[in-house]
C-alpha cells in the first residue's frame, strides 16, 4: 500500500520506500478502532470517499474522523494477518483491486485474500 500525488494504491517497488509508511493510530472516530497517518506527510490520514481511498490533511471534522477510521480485525482469508473494517460502512472493508485501494463489500475467496493484509513494523 502506498500514496502517490495523495492517492492511494498497491504498487510494487516503491520509491521513496516513505510512500508506503503509515503509522497505526487510535482511530480517530471511535475507542477500539485505528486510523493509518502518513509518516511522510505527518496530519495526513488514509481516508475513504466514494469508496475509493487518499491521503488527506485531517481537516477535524467528524465526517472525516469517521471516514479515516477502521475496525482492525482478523484476517478474512488469515486469521494471522489482519483486515480493516470501516467504521462508518461496517459491511465493507479495505481491499485492493486492480492495484486500486477501495472499501468494498467482500463476498467471495478472492475478495477475502484482497481484503487481508500483513501488518510490519
Amino acid at each position: 500500500m502506498r500514496q502517490i500525488n495523495f492517492d492511494v494504491r498497491i504498487d510494487p517497488n516503491i520509491s521513496p520506500v516513505e510512500d508506503s509508511q503509515f503509522r497505526i493510530r487510535p482511530g480517530l472516530a471511535g475507542t477500539g478502532t485505528v486510523s493509518f497517518e502518513s509518516v511522510n506527510h505527518p496530519g495526513y490520514f488514509l481516508r475513504h470517499a466514494n469508496y475509493d481511498f487518499q491521503l488527506a490533511l485531517n481537516d477535524g471534522s467528524s465526517q472525516f474522523a469517521a471516514d479515516a477510521t477502521f475496525r482492525k480485525v482478523a484476517g478474512l482469508a488469515d486469521a494471522t494477518w489482519s483486515s480493516f473494517q470501516s467504521y462508518n460502512y461496517p459491511d465493507r472493508y479495505i481491499h485492493h483491486y486492480a492495484y486500486e485501494l477501495r472499501l468494498d463489500p467482500i463476498t467471495t475467496t478472492t475478495g477475502r485474500g484482497d481484503a487481508t493484509f500483513r501488518v510490519t513494523s
